[in-house]
């Protein structure tokens, strides 16, 4: 019998191709693009050898026990990979894959930078002003914003994505920027491109704030309420990492209280649950856990998860093997 792929949910068709191409193997996608139910995944991956899941498909010692001893290998269609019980695959010699690249990271970069201008220039509030025809005639007072030249951006993790930011913010735009992360960055530190700075530190002094780190035990609630005290007023918070990073209970609280000036957020800490309080908010962009989606790198996504899996089928280690700990 041919090794069996189970696709979770209908991926752009680069990588299907490629699939679809190796005649050793046969690939089963879940014909729906929507979150496959949970019970729906379990029936489907029993004798699987390869699952390629996306992120919001929670990867466990159920679905493994469901799939059995036939499954081998996770490709996941995600750069993340806090969807997968790592331990638990290292336990089972199951080998865990991801789809990082630079192409993702510069199209999550421009999507932060968007969020920067949305926010100082007030455009999503601003269309819908017009929108509604509340617009009579040009105002010297009317829906002010504020400049992004000649402010403070601060970036908290500088791994590719948040490095892009800071390059193009730098070059394009010449704004000061701090940076933290738990190493640091030689590259920008040695192109004078930023300057290293304790969280607290960042926190209080950027106009901008933008998180770029990992979900992991030390970065869960990163930002709650004492450090969302520390930002200035007239400072806002964009999160396009994952949205546990915030307290967004906290998060909540400050942007209704004013204590900070606004936010850009599109991941969030229920996904795919946005709460209301949030969606009200003015001073709030928000969109729908898409920073990387352009037609371009959802392709690229799509077929580094099929060479992932194509390249272990050929017994070779995977291109963006995960490290797993028993």
């Amino acid at each position: 019998m041919k090794p069996r792929i189970f696709v979770t949910r209908i991926i752009p068709d680069e990588g299907l191709k490629l699939l679809r191409r190796d005649k050793r193997v046969t690939v089963d996608v879940y014909e729906h693009d929507k979150i496959i139910p949970r019970t729906e995944l379990l029936r489907r991956v029993k004798g699987a050898t390869a699952i390629l899941p996306i992120l919001t498909d929670k990867i466990d010692a159920q679905l493994f026990d469901a799939a059995g001893p036939s499954l081998r290998m996770v490709a996941n269609y995600a750069v993340g990979f806090d969807n997968v019980d790592l331990t638990e695959a290292a336990k089972r010699g199951i080998v865990v894959t991801n789809t990082p690249g630079l192409e993702i990271a510069e199209t999550v970069a421009e999507h932060t930078i968007a969020f920067i201008f949305a926010l100082a220039h007030r455009l999503v509030e601003t269309d819908q002003f017009a929108r509604d025809g509340k617009y009579h005639g040009w105002g010297p007072q009317m829906l002010l914003g504020t400049d992004v030249i000649g402010k403070t951006l601060g970036i908290i993790g500088t791994g590719k994505i948040g490095e892009g930011v800071v390059k193009r913010m730098y070059e394009g735009f010449g704004v000061k920027i701090v940076y933290n992360d738990v190493r640091r960055n030689e590259t920008i530190e040695k192109e004078e491109l930023a300057t290293f700075m304790t969280l607290e530190g960042v926190l209080k002094t950027a106009d901008f704030i933008s998180l770029h780190v990992p979900l992991l035990p030390s970065t869960r609630h990163l930002i709650g309420a004492k450090q969302l005290k520390l930002m200035k007023k007239t400072a806002f918070l964009i999160n396009t990492s994952r949205g546990p990073v915030i307290d967004e209970k906290a998060l909540i609280a400050a942007l209704q209280k004013k204590q900070i000036a606004g936010a850009g957020i599109d991941v969030y800490e229920h996904e795919p649950d946005i709460p209301l309080a949030l969606r009200k908010l003015q001073n709030v962009v928000i969109t729908p856990h898409t920073a990387s989606a352009t037609i371009e790198t959802r392709q690229v996504m799509s077929r580094r998860a099929a060479e992932n899996i194509l390249a272990f089928l050929d017994g070779k280690t995977p291109p963006n093997a995960v490290k797993t700990q028993k």
